[in-house]
């Protein structure tokens, strides 16, 4: 046997040694490598689980009133204790329990807001960018209405005529912010019903519904995802904006936006009711952004 013939065996079996890493594989590898993307979802977890435990790591009732102890400062304060270490509010509520409670209320408007905008939008936006014709320009024409429209005009419409509560926040929220996701998907629709893959499917005969369910919509879903995350944030400020306008949930439930504006008051005397939801506000906002910012990275084909 020649050396060649000796070599060329030895090549082979190199090449079927040599490792095969899933493009998921290498996506979560460059999520990992990136500490800012780590530290968001870290922020975002914490959050989650102090929502999901608020039960078992909070002492008191977070609508219980208690005049004997209103507006006890925190623990390292001087007069602070550690029954309150968070201290009470203007009628002796405890901060911390209405905190980790009035998370449940942040994330549970933000997710279902986001759920509810996202189905419609894309939805909407499939419809407009594969019909085209009168169907595109009904849909667009009410996604321009849409956005002209005041959001608070019409929050305050929705909630003078249905009163304030969870439910109707979330449908405000849920009902306007859908046009965001009707335009992008109308745009990558009506550039990937002309590619070849879809055309081919035009060619076997396939019906518009199939085409849509298996060709259009999993090529749109990364880019709605990433809209999806980052939308989120805005819903949980927008949720606290109107609940510190007294358009959001309903006293006594805790509220970040509502302990805020009760606490405005205080301020100068009791800092601590304005200012700790205003920080649990910010760290939520700001770990989805962080963490939302990098699954863009990821998902999206044009970045490195």
């Amino acid at each position: 046997m020649s050396e060649l013939e000796l070599q060329i065996p030895h090549d082979r079996e190199q090449q079927t040694e040599k490792p095969v890493v899933s493009e998921w594989r290498k996506k979560y590898r460059k999520f990992v490598k990136n500490p800012i993307g780590i530290v968001g979802l870290i922020m975002v977890a914490v959050i989650v689980i102090i929502s999901l435990a608020a039960p078992l790591i909070t002492s008191h009732d977070p609508i219980e009133v208690d005049l004997d102890k209103k507006l006890s400062p925190p623990v390292w304060m001087e007069g602070g204790t550690w029954e309150h270490w968070l201290g009470t509010d203007e009628v002796g509520r405890d901060v911390w329990s209405r905190l980790a409670f009035g998370s449940r209320v942040s994330l549970a408007v933000g997710f279902f807001a986001v759920v509810i905008s996202l189905t419609l939008g894309t939805a909407l936006g499939v419809l407009a960018g594969y019909f085209r014709g009168k169907t595109d320009f009904f849909i667009s024409t009410a996604i321009d209405i849409m956005m002209a429209f005041p959001f608070i005009l019409l929050a305050l419409a929705v909630i003078a005529v249905l009163g304030p509560s969870l439910l109707n926040m979330i449908l405000v929220l849920g009902f306007t912010d859908w046009t965001q996701y009707a335009r992008l998907v109308r745009g990558e629709v009506i550039g990937l019903r002309e590619q070849e893959f879809v055309q081919a499917g035009y060619a076997l005969g396939s019906r518009h519904w199939r085409i849509i369910w298996r060709h259009l919509l999993p090529n749109c879903l990364p880019s709605v995802i990433v809209l999806g995350t980052l939308a989120l944030a805005r819903a949980i400020l927008m949720e606290s904006s109107l609940s510190f306008l007294g358009l959001g949930v309903s006293s006594p439930t805790p509220s970040w936006g509502f302990m805020m504006s009760t606490g405005r008051p205080y301020i100068a005397s009791a800092w601590w009711l304005a200012t700790l939801p205003g920080i649990a506000i910010l760290i939520t906002v700001l770990g989805i952004n962080l963490a939302g910012d990098r699954i863009r990275d990821l998902l999206d084909p044009k970045v490195d």
